[in-house]
């Protein structure tokens, strides 16, 4: 059945998720943090017993804490009809940390179909889910996410807003981080619950077009925010609050990832390369 524009509001029953400090170290790793990174130490993202150390979580994790889809039977993706997943692209993603992400928590996270658009040769949806921590009922995280679908345009709904352009500063980066992934590291990174065959079969790569298959967007995403968090926030998850960025551009495992920073006050500006070829672009970084 042709996607359903009437899906647009649909929200999802809420969904209760839990992770401890484990899940932090187990993400952490699948992000590529180890021992140093090139701007400083990050011991404590990757161990919970280090001396002097105190264990905390990288703020980019909430992408895989849960987004009130999943395995909820009452999610509203089902309510936009069938698709096929292999031609599904994701198209952006903003992440606004209400409080620093705990190494150990437990959320209520509601989603929400808040765009359904028709580009002409794919479907754009976008889906926003807010989670409260379960202690409090304070808001923890809200996640924005764009997906493309492929060849399920044409229903004659709304185009929808233009792609954002970018006001980044035009002058030289005020710091440029580099990053090489390593040859398994979407095998690594879908451990944290991203199971999609696109990033491990080779098979399932070859119906989406991509002779192997690609690393996550959210995994490049993750190493973006490494590099955001070491040169802008000092390293401190604290001052992290809210990330945008636009996936241009497929990234496979093994490339190296150069993120270019620009710095102004309480903001920044980035993009994220293989090689020459921008594979995050337009992104920003609001200091909390």
């Amino acid at each position: 059945m042709p996607i359903n524009p009437d899906a647009l509001g649909a929200k999802g029953a809420p969904v209760e998720r839990s992770w401890n400090s484990k899940d932090c170290l187990l993400y952490a790793l699948g992000v590529g943090a180890g021992m140093d990174d090139p701007v400083g130490s990050e011991l404590e993202f990757t161990t919970e017993n280090s001396h002097d150390v105190t264990q905390r979580a990288l703020p980019t994790m909430c992408v895989v804490l849960g987004d009130g889809m999943g395995a909820n039977p009452d999610s509203p993706l089902r309510r936009l009809g069938s698709f096929n997943p292999a031609l599904l692209l994701h198209g952006e993603q903003t992440i606004t940390l209400h409080r620093p992400l705990p190494t150990e928590a437990a959320i209520s996270t509601v989603a929400e179909i808040t765009g359904v658009y028709d580009k002409g040769k794919a479907a754009v949806v976008e889906i926003t889910s807010r989670a409260s921590d379960t202690a409090d009922g304070q808001p923890m995280y809200t996640n924005v996410a764009t997906l493309v679908l492929r060849g399920e345009g044409g229903f004659g709904g709304d185009r929808g807003p233009s792609a954002a352009g970018t006001d980044r500063p035009d002058r030289d980066p005020e710091a440029v981080v580099s990053y090489t992934t390593r040859t398994d590291q979407a095998l690594l990174y879908r451990l944290n619950g991203d199971r999609n065959p696109l990033h491990s079969d080779p098979a399932f790569a070859a119906l989406a077009g991509f002779d192997r298959p690609i690393l996550h967007g959210l995994c490049t995403y993750g190493f973006t925010g490494r590099a955001l968090l070491a040169a802008v926030c000092d390293g401190d998850p604290e001052r992290f609050g809210a990330m945008y960025g636009r996936f241009t551009a497929p990234v496979f495992p093994g490339d190296r990832l150069d993120v270019q920073i620009w710095i102004d006050g309480e903001r920044a500006w980035y993009r994220t390369l293989v090689a020459d070829r921008p594979v995050i672009d337009n992104g920003t970084l609001t200091l909390a």
